[in-house]
């Protein structure tokens, strides 16, 4: 009890707060809408209590699922991911681009006000 399964190389931070900062970084990059759990809810980390969805880091692999902005750069914005993850946890950056949304929807894929979209979306 109390003890962390360290990720990467000879870094003390433990796993937990790595999918926390590896979130944030995401977050931050432009066009970046947020993180997707994958199609069924497949992709996270699992905390005490609480669970960090669209990241899983398994030994030095890291995969990043995200939903972007229309209009951004898919490519573009999935390298600026990818090094931006790389560079916090190192090793191996995966970054699946899971859907796409308007400017006017939420991260989560509904748009604002809370309806869905023609097909229940």
């Amino acid at each position: 009890m109390g003890e962390h399964r360290h990720v990467g190389g000879g870094d003390s931070q433990p796993e937990p707060e790595r999918a926390d900062v590896v979130a944030a970084v995401v977050r931050s990059v432009a066009g970046v809408a947020g993180l997707h759990p994958g199609m069924f809810g497949e992709v996270g980390t699992y905390l005490p209590g609480r669970r960090v969805p669209g990241i899983r880091i398994e030994g030095d692999v890291t995969e990043v699922h995200v939903t972007l902005f229309f209009g951004a750069a898919v490519r573009e914005t999935a390298a600026r991911v990818r090094d931006v993850v790389a560079g916090v946890v190192g090793g191996t950056v995966n970054v699946t681009v899971e859907d796409v949304v308007s400017p006017t929807t939420d991260s989560g894929g509904m748009a604002a006000g809370g309806s869905r979209d023609e097909f229940g979306r």
